[in-house]
């Protein structure tokens, strides 16, 4: 049977969301879903996904996709991993099997704004003996996939005065300690020194 996509969520739709958005954990959060990117155009929603200091997210194609912020095109240190509020993710999505074109490799249920994680501040999941992630300072901005899957209205407001200090994008983040990531796990924030949640 063919899906039936629904229209784009309009910015008024986005708006309307913002106090959903804005009641996310800001402590402890949780991993919603865990998706590698195997090769270009390709999703594989992962059971558990294995966090690698050297290769980010094992299966992922991070290392081979390089950037432009390097100055020899090789992949960005400080963006190995790409996060994203689930709670966005979901609304934009409006179909479970559509979230994952988002690209991002991690969607959790966990406050992303600037005020909440500034840069530097650790994401530990899965318990104390599990996997750390740290949050960088390089910035996650939509392309032209984003408003091909979730529409122009999408692109303008996550990149926009309400979108940017929350990172509804998302952020980077690089592993600074391996370990394995699964949905349902706890995300506990430790902020950079002298943060605090607003």
């Amino acid at each position: 049977m063919r899906r039936v996509l629904r229209p784009h969520r309009s910015t008024s739709d986005l708006t309307d969301f913002l106090p959903v958005l804005d009641a996310a954990p800001q402590d402890v959060g949780v991993v919603r879903a865990v998706i590698s990117r195997p090769g270009l155009g390709e999703r594989e929603v992962l059971d558990v996904g294995h966090l690698d200091v050297e290769h980010g997210l094992v299966g992922d194609t991070w290392a081979a996709r390089g950037s432009r912020r390097t100055p020899d095109g090789s992949a960005h240190p400080d963006m190995q991993l790409n996060v994203m509020s689930h709670r966005l993710v979901e609304f934009l999505a409006q179909d479970p099997a559509r979230e994952q074109l988002a690209g991002d490799q991690m969607f959790l249920d966990l406050d992303l704004s600037h005020d909440n994680l500034p840069a530097w501040s650790e994401l530990h999941i899965g318990g104390p003996d599990g996997a750390v992630v740290v949050v960088t300072d390089q910035p996650h901005n939509g392309c032209g996939k984003f408003i091909a899957r979730f529409g122009k209205d999408a692109m303008t407001f996550v990149n926009g005065p309400e979108g940017k200090p929350r990172r509804l994008r998302g952020l980077c983040a690089r592993v600074v300690r391996p370990g394995p990531v699964r949905p349902g796990a706890e995300v506990v924030v430790v902020r950079a020194s002298g943060a605090g949640a607003t």
